[in-house]
């Protein structure tokens, strides 16, 4: 059965590149914990105000 995971994390100036090696380590610490058998799809997306970025969404579809 296919699901969906959804992730995100805010982004702050001067400290994007932290930010998104935590985001890397919560989906891949989710990706280890389950008895994930096949991970389909992964997709980023930016979310901003004003033309300016203020966060990133990351989508996991994926087979248990």
């Amino acid at each position: 059965m296919v699901k969906v995971k959804t992730f995100t994390a805010s982004l702050k100036i001067f400290h994007v590149h932290n930010e998104l090696m935590s985001l890397d380590k919560e989906v891949n610490d989710f990706l280890q914990k389950g008895k994930i058998k096949k991970v389909i799809s992964v997709s980023d997306s930016t979310t901003n105000i004003d033309g300016g970025t203020m966060g990133v969404i990351r989508v996991i579809a994926y087979e248990e």
